[in-house]
Parts: C-alpha cells; sequence; structure tokens
C-alpha cells in the first residue's frame, strides 16, 4: 500500500472541497479535504502501490485539477482528469 496526501494552497476559497477519482469510485462526498493551520486543503488515503490513479477535485460544486499532477487524461465530458502514479513497492 501507498499513502498519499493531495494538497491544495491556501489560495482555494471554498467552504467544502472533496478529492474524487477511480480510487473512491467517483464518489463526490467519499474524500473530504480539511484546512490546515496555515489554509492549505489536505486529505489522505492509502491505495496500491504501483498504480496510475485520475482524480479530480470537487470545490464548492465545480471541478478543477491539480497544477502539479503527474499527468493529465482526458474524460468522457470533454474535459481532463489529473493524474497521479505511485511508485511500485520496493522488491526485497
Amino acid at each position: 500500500m501507498c499513502r498519499l496526501t493531495f494538497v491544495l494552497p491556501e489560495l482555494i476559497w471554498a467552504d467544502s472541497v472533496f478529492v474524487v477519482g477511480d480510487f473512491n469510485h467517483w464518489d463526490t462526498a467519499a474524500l473530504p479535504m480539511q484546512q490546515d493551520a496555515h489554509g492549505q486543503w489536505k486529505a489522505t488515503i492509502e491505495v496500491e502501490a504501483g498504480g496510475v490513479y485520475q482524480f479530480r477535485y470537487l470545490c464548492d460544486g465545480d471541478w478543477i485539477n491539480d497544477n502539479q499532477a503527474d499527468a493529465y487524461y482526458a474524460n468522457d465530458y470533454g474535459g481532463h482528469n489529473s493524474v497521479v502514479m505511485t511508485d511500485p513497492e520496493p522488491s526485497a
């Protein structure tokens, strides 16, 4: 398993932000982000190591992408999803 932490800057003004992706079956309420003491939005999830995961942020009902994503894949809605690629587990 691999721990992913998603971070959005304090410049994001919102009442609610969620990380939505194939790792949570695109459930719009499964992974809420919380603001830390510096105003950054953060959420952490465990996923399989060596995976490729598509995701987006749902910010007060608006979809936004991660500007530091590993890649971007076209989606079925005419836009793009952010992609994060996790490292495979080291072999022993």
